[in-house]
């Protein structure tokens, strides 16, 4: 039985949407032949200026941008509203991690269930999937998250509280200003 959460599909596009973030960037895949919303593949968060956002994403999709279905275009409306401070539950939107293994698959699935304004550590997450001693190894998986903010890595701090890593452009700068969005002080 699949995973609503986590789904695979069909056809593609991407495009690049304003926020009070910043220019992100967003691509999906539909299911062919059905009637399913299609699944985001990759999201994009702001680089340093839309160009190089528009760059990142035409290097991770290599195709050219597209005008987005209505259940895309419903998500990157909730993505502005959470990025003006109208925090949203993107723990529902389906999702395909595209080149995830088993594991990181599984440390998604874990990280989406970490609401807004909370935050888990590397190895509350790897107790969580009975893999105690994967700390480490749920950090790699989070710092290759093909869909930051959806997918919320930025949730998951380091023991102690630490912010540990972010692949994002900004690196943990952008990891806290993401966190204290959702109230959570770092």
């Amino acid at each position: 039985m699949r995973n609503p959460r986590l789904t695979y599909a069909g056809s593609q596009g991407h495009c690049l949407f304003d926020t009070g973030f910043g220019v992100c960037g967003i691509a999906w895949r539909a299911v062919e032949g059905k009637d399913e919303a299609p699944v985001v593949t990759l999201f994009q968060l702001p680089e340093a200026t839309a160009a190089e956002t528009g760059a990142a994403m035409a290097r991770r999709c290599g195709r050219s941008p597209a005008v987005p279905p209505p259940a895309i275009a419903e998500v990157i409306e909730r993505v502005r509203r959470h990025f003006r401070g109208d925090l949203q539950d993107f723990s529902m939107v389906p999702v395909e991690p595209e080149g995830a293994g088993p594991f990181a698959r599984a440390v998604y699935l874990a990280a989406r269930d970490v609401p807004a304004g909370q935050v888990r550590t590397y190895g509350e997450l790897a107790r969580a999937l009975n893999r105690p001693a994967a700390a480490r190894a749920v950090g790699q998986a989070l710092g290759r998250n093909p869909i930051p903010l959806i997918i919320p890595c930025h949730r998951i701090l380091g023991a102690g509280g630490k912010l540990g890593g972010f692949s994002a452009h900004g690196g943990v700068a952008t990891k806290a200003r993401m966190l204290q969005l959702e109230g959570v002080v770092v």
